[in-house]
C-alpha cells in the first residue's frame, strides 16, 4: 500500500514514450495512516490537483527527495 506523508514528492512515470515524467509535493494527505488520496502541487504548473495515485506513481520521501 502507497503512503505518504506532506513535503514527500509523488512521481508519476509516464504511460508512453513520449510523454513526460510528472512529479509533485504531497501537500495533504486526505488517507488513514498516510494513504491516498493526496493533493499535489505539480512542480511543472504549480496547480494543486486531488490524487488517486495509481500502478504508476511512486513515493520520494522528503529527506530523499530533497
Amino acid at each position: 500500500m502507497m503512503r505518504a506523508e506532506v513535503g514527500d514528492r509523488i512521481i508519476i512515470v509516464a504511460a508512453h514514450l513520449d510523454e513526460p515524467v510528472r512529479d509533485g509535493e504531497v501537500i495533504e494527505v486526505h488517507g488513514a495512516g498516510g494513504e491516498p488520496p493526496y493533493v499535489v502541487r505539480w512542480s511543472d504548473t504549480g496547480h494543486q490537483t486531488l490524487v488517486f495515485p495509481g500502478p504508476d506513481a511512486r513515493i520520494a520521501p522528503r529527506s530523499v527527495a530533497r
